[in-house]
């Protein structure tokens, strides 16, 4: 099964918390929040939305911020994953 997006939507896998000791050694799910940053894996069409035209930004791949409280939470085939607008999505890690 696959999620195809509509509008201006864009479904993201969220990127798992991982903290470092400070000798170097990786203590994953230690996070007390979950992260912001997230990995592209659908992209809407944009087009108009909500009377206004809106050109895609984001691409399949990217990494992503985004707001803290965006989105709706959905689970695909085990996969815990997550539906927001391009507008709660704060910047692309590059």
């Amino acid at each position: 099964m696959k999620l195809v997006p509509l509008g201006d939507r864009v479904v993201l896998k969220q990127l798992e918390a991982e903290e470092t000791t400070k000798s170097g050694i990786v203590l994953p799910g230690q996070s007390k929040e979950k992260p912001q940053q997230a990995e592209v894996i659908a992209v809407g069409p944009g087009g108009m939305v909500d009377g206004k035209e809106v050109k895609m930004e984001v691409k399949v791949g990217d990494q992503v911020i985004y707001s803290k409280y965006a989105g709706t939470d959905v689970k695909l085939e085990e996969e815990e994953l997550i539906i927001v607008r391009q507008s709660d999505i704060l910047a692309v890690i590059q």
